[in-house]
C-alpha cells in the first residue's frame, strides 16, 4: 500500500473526489446512516490516504487539538469492503497515531469511536473515558490515548 499524508489545500481534485467517495460508500450507503459528512473539520485537518494501485482503500483525517475536542483527534477511519481483516485498517491507524502525535506535537489522542470498534482501539492503546452515546444512531465511545 501506498501512503500519502496532506494538509486539505494540498489535496488534489481526484483525491478529494476519492476521499469523499470513499466515506460515502461505508459511512452512508454501507451502514445506511445519512448524515452530513461535509462538517467544515476537513479543511483544518491533515489526510491520510491508504492507495493501492490507483484505488483509495484507507483513510482517515488528522484533527487539531481544539476542532473536535481540546485534543488532537483522528476521525472518518475508514477502510474500503475488500481491504478489511488485511492488517489495512491497523497500518492505517498507527500511522495515523504516529502523524498525530508528530504534526501537533501533542501527547493525548481523543477520539470517537463506534462502539463494535471498542476493542480494536482498546488493541491501540485507547481507553474508553465517557458514557456511550448515540452519534447518527449509532452507538460511540469516546476514547483517549496518552503517549
Amino acid at each position: 500500500m501506498n501512503w500519502n499524508y496532506k494538509p486539505y489545500n494540498e489535496l488534489t481534485i481526484a483525491e478529494l473526489y476519492a476521499i469523499l467517495q470513499l466515506r460515502n460508500a461505508v459511512f452512508i450507503v454501507e451502514q445506511n446512516c445519512p448524515y452530513q459528512d461535509l462538517d467544515d473539520k476537513d479543511q483544518q485537518s491533515w489526510h491520510l490516504m491508504g492507495w493501492e494501485g490507483d484505488k483509495l482503500v484507507a483513510y482517515t483525517r488528522i484533527i487539531p487539538p481544539g476542532v473536535s475536542y481540546d485534543e488532537a483527534s483522528i476521525g472518518r477511519v475508514v477502510t474500503a469492503t475488500g481491504s478489511r481483516k488485511t492488517g489495512a485498517g491497523r497500518e492505517l491507524m498507527q500511522l495515523s497515531i504516529q502523524y498525530c502525535f508528530e504534526q501537533f506535537n501533542t501527547r493525548q489522542i481523543r477520539i470517537g469511536a463506534q462502539a463494535y470498534l471498542q476493542q480494536f482501539y482498546e488493541s491501540l492503546g485507547f481507553t474508553v473515558t465517557g458514557e456511550p452515546y448515540l452519534e447518527d444512531g449509532i452507538p460511540h465511545k469516546e476514547m483517549l490515548l496518552l503517549k
